[in-house]
C-alpha cells in the first residue's frame, strides 16, 4: 500500500518514472520536470524514507536511483505501457 501510495502522487510518479531510465542527479530531475530542486528534493526525501530510490554523493551532486525491487518492476511495466509509446509520438511522459 505504501508504494502505490507513493506512486499516486504525480510528482513522484514522473520523478520514478525517469528514474527507470538510470541514476539522474536532483539537478537533472527538476530540469527534466520543470521544477524547483527544492521541491523535487523533498519528494525525493519521502521516496528515500520509504526506500524506494536510493542516493550516493558524486562530488557535490546527489544521485538517485531505483532501490526497490518491487518499485522497479510496477514502474518497468507502468513505462513500457504508458511512456513507450508517448516517447515514439513525442508526447511528453507521463503527463
Amino acid at each position: 500500500a505504501g508504494l502505490l501510495k507513493s506512486l499516486a502522487n504525480p510528482v513522484r510518479l514522473r520523478i520514478l518514472c525517469l528514474l527507470v531510465e538510470g541514476e539522474m542527479a536532483v539537478g537533472a530531475l527538476a530540469a527534466q520536470l520543470g521544477l524547483r530542486e527544492t521541491l523535487v528534493s523533498q519528494h525525493l526525501m519521502r521516496l528515500r524514507q520509504e526506500s524506494i530510490v536510493a542516493v550516493r554523493r558524486q562530488g557535490t551532486s546527489m544521485i538517485y536511483s531505483l532501490a526497490s525491487e518491487p518499485a522497479a518492476a510496477v514502474l518497468q511495466t507502468l513505462y513500457a505501457y504508458f511512456c513507450g509509446p508517448a516517447k515514439q509520438s513525442g508526447r511528453a511522459c507521463p503527463p
